[in-house]
This record gives structure tokens, C-alpha cells and sequence, in this order.
């Protein structure tokens, strides 16, 4: 039991990034970024690029992952996902957008790296016994760093100009704009610190699991999942789906077979949202 609550912190602080980077883009642009995952993709082979081909410190490609990565996220909002919403009142229209996006990119990154799995070796080793449990210090790094990031973001988005001017646009962008707040530019903006967050979770978890071109529509599902859990738009849901997510999987994986624990996961959530469609945190009325 010792050992599922330690699988399960560690699985629950890694997808929280996950989950926030698609609550800032989707509470600001009302976007759901299908390519999320990719992106989370990206940010892994950045990572194994930076530290493996080039053998340069772990620590310069895990920055090099925020910046590239969240660079991409600025340049495809203000490109593509500006554009679209501007000549456009169908939000399916940024969903398709989004769709694309996300194929352009796994098609580039298939071609670039290939189908093999790439990883990287631990950045520390050894292991540490907690109770009956067993944490490899590797894991225990990335869970630091995770926590550490959320802390920062949540003190970023609370507590900055930007980071207001970011909630503000949440719940209002027309009222947003009359205030004398750039739009477009706080748009862009959280755009990226939700696609550099994406990056670096790839760009962690690289050391654990590996990464390839085909695992963005997987990191995407999960995204969905987190964010329907927690309520779409909130910050606060997100943090308490990823947990809830993270925590499932750690059970289901102790007890069942992979396939079977996501089929026992997708069925509680479908029942769930019958029940509550907004999810825990989000309201009735969106």
C-alpha cells in the first residue's frame, strides 16, 4: 500500500504540469489544444537532443525544452490560433485548427527522430527506502522539480501583473480589454507558459519512461481526462484531477493489467460526468 502512495504522488506531481499547461491555454483562449501532448512530445526530445547527441548537463536541456518549446506555443497562438479566432465565431473551427496542429507536429517529429524510443539515462542514482516502500532517486528528483514548477506558476499567475491580467481574460475578455490589458499579448503569452510546461514534463519524464513521436495523442487523453475531472478552466481542477488521475493509475496498475486499468478508468469517468459534467471544481454555467 506504502509503495501505491509513493507511485501514485509521483504520477499525480508530474501530470499536474500536464494538466495546468492545458488549463491556462484553455481558460484564456477557450481553446482545447489537441496538441498539447505533441508538444509535451517535443519537449521530450529536446531533452534527449540537448543530453545525449550533444552531451550537454541535464539541467541546460531541461531549459532548452521550456524555451523551445514554449517559443512554439507563442509562435503557433499568434500564427494560426489568433488568426483563426479573429475571422471566425465557430469554435470548432480552433478545435480543427488544433487537430492539425498536433498531426503537423508528430508527423515532423516521426521524421526527424523516427519511431525508437529515446531516453536518457537517471540524472542521480540510487534508491531510498520509505517505510515498506521503495523511491528511486531519480524519481524523487523529478518529483522535487515538479512540485517546485507548480509552486512557481501558481505564484506567477496569482501574485504577477501578467499572471492577474491572465485570470482576468480568464473570466472576461471583453471586460479584460476595456481595463486597457493587451489581449493578444497576454493570449500569447499564456499560450506559451502553458506549451513551455508541457515541454518540461516531457523533458522530465524522458529520464523515467522515454519518449517517442506517436506518445503526444496519449499524454493528450490523459490531459482531457485531468481537466474533465477537475473541471475545465480552473487551475485548482486541474491540480485535483491530475491528483485523482494519478492515484487511479497507481491502484489500477498494482491490481490490474494496464488495458484493463485505463477500461476501468474511462468507464468511472463517463459515469462521473453524468453525474457532474462541470466536474469537482467547474460551475453549472461554464
Amino acid at each position: 500500500m506504502e509503495q501505491i502512495l509513493v507511485n501514485g504522488a509521483i504520477l499525480s506531481a508530474n501530470y499536474a504540469l500536464i494538466a495546468l499547461g492545458i488549463t491556462l491555454i484553455f481558460g484564456i483562449m477557450n481553446v482545447l489544444n489537441f496538441a498539447h501532448g505533441q508538444m509535451f512530445m517535443i519537449g521530450g526530445l529536446i531533452v534527449y537532443t540537448v543530453c545525449v547527441v550533444f552531451k550537454l548537463p541535464y539541467a541546460v536541456g531541461l531549459l532548452s525544452a521550456a524555451v523551445a518549446v514554449g517559443l512554439i506555443g507563442m509562435l503557433l497562438e499568434r500564427t494560426l490560433f489568433q488568426r483563426v479566432m479573429r475571422i471566425s465565431s465557430r469554435e470548432e473551427n480552433t478545435m480543427l485548427l488544433a487537430v492539425g496542429t498536433a498531426l503537423l507536429l508528430e508527423n515532423i517529429a516521426l521524421y526527424v527522430f523516427g519511431e525508437k524510443q529515446r531516453g536518457i539515462p537517471p540524472m542521480v542514482s540510487g534508491v531510498y527506502r520509505l517505510g515498506s516502500a521503495f523511491l528511486p532517486a531519480n524519481r524523487l528528483l523529478v518529483f522535487a522539480i515538479s512540485l517546485a514548477l507548480i509552486a512557481a506558476v501558481l505564484l506567477f499567475v496569482n501574485f504577477t501583473r501578467q499572471g492577474r491580467a491572465m485570470r482576468a481574460l480568464a473570466q472576461d475578455r471583453t471586460a479584460t480589454m476595456l481595463m486597457g490589458v493587451d489581449v493578444n499579448r497576454i493570449s500569447m503569452l499564456g499560450f506559451g507558459l502553458g506549451a513551455a510546461l508541457a515541454g518540461i514534463a516531457g523533458g522530465l519524464l524522458i529520464s523515467v519512461s522515454g519518449v517517442n513521436a506517436g506518445i503526444g495523442t496519449a499524454i493528450s487523453t490523459k490531459a482531457f481526462i485531468m481537466i474533465m475531472i477537475g473541471g475545465a478552466g480552473v487551475i485548482g481542477g486541474a491540480l485535483l484531477g491530475a491528483v485523482a488521475l494519478g492515484f487511479a493509475e497507481a491502484i489500477g496498475y498494482a491490481l490490474f493489467p494496464g488495458s484493463v486499468t485505463y477500461l476501468l478508468i474511462f468507464t468511472a469517468l463517463i459515469l462521473f460526468l453524468l453525474i457532474r459534467p462541470q466536474g469537482i471544481m467547474g460551475k453549472p454555467w461554464g
